[in-house]
């Protein structure tokens, strides 16, 4: 518990403060993550395949039916989304996700870079209109010209946004704490984002598994939400004072 006190006390004590989220944050809401033993890529053959531009280009279909499974309209942000989300009444607070399903911004965060996209966002290849999820889930093929719908993420072989990249850099840049939650830190570019950071930020690791990285100054391995938790009430203190 001294350890969970002594991290949430640093992210208490900080101004500007980034947290870089993966799939273990979501994974609380009822969606798999992608790596373990039980997630999105277990038993696949080439799973990054079945999310690539080449596979959306060339078997369509496949990806398709692949794509189809990463949808969870019922999932709701959790204490984990709702805490970063409240520690805005006291801090400079910004979200930079490899998540694609917009939990953050259905728990309201009010900086949020989808550094990956958002599934939810829908669009024809050629006239680029814009579909809601429940269409898309019906048939991918656009109303109105029978192109390709798609959802707005970035595929195994696509650029980033380079917005996003800008945005992130600059977010790290001007964190004074930085705040690891629930990734294996395995996927660049977004790994390499606390490169940025400065000598001077503190770089902390929430996670279930350890992470190895020489920039990570202090570390809890075990579930998040039980410090989350721990912090969602003290903000709640700090707010009532």
């Amino acid at each position: 518990m001294s350890q969970i006190n002594e991290m949430i006390d640093m992210i208490l004590d900080s101004k500007n403060i980034v947290f870089l989220t993966g799939a273990g944050v979501s994974t609380l809401s009822g969606i798999p993550d992608y790596r373990s033993m039980t997630g999105v890529y277990a038993n696949k053959d080439n799973p990054e395949y079945l999310l690539s531009i080449d596979c959306l280009n060339k078997e369509p279909k496949k990806f398709y039916d692949f794509i189809k499974q990463l949808y969870h309209p019922d999932a709701k942000p959790n204490i984990i989304h709702n805490t970063i989300k409240d520690l805005e009444t006291i801090e400079n607070v910004t979200v930079i996700t490899q998540n694609i399903d917009g939990l953050h911004n259905e728990a309201k965060s009010s900086n949020v870079i989808n550094f990956h996209g958002n599934i939810y966002t829908i669009y024809c290849r050629f006239c680029h209109c814009n579909y809601d999820v429940e269409d898309y889930l019906i048939s991918d093929r656009c109303l109105e010209d029978n192109c390709q719908l798609r959802p707005d993420v970035v595929l195994y072989g696509e650029p980033l946004d380079e917005n996003n990249i800008i945005n992130s850099i600059k977010a790290i840049q001007e964190a004074d704490t930085i705040v690891i939650v629930g990734t294996t830190f395995k996927v660049y570019p977004f790994a390499s984002l606390i490169d940025y950071a400065s000598n001077d930020t503190k770089i902390l690791l929430i996670n279930n598994d350890d992470v190895y990285n020489t920039r990570i100054n202090y570390k809890y391995i075990g579930p998040a939400q039980d410090l989350f938790t721990k912090l969602n009430e003290k903000i709640k203190e700090k707010e009532n004072v």
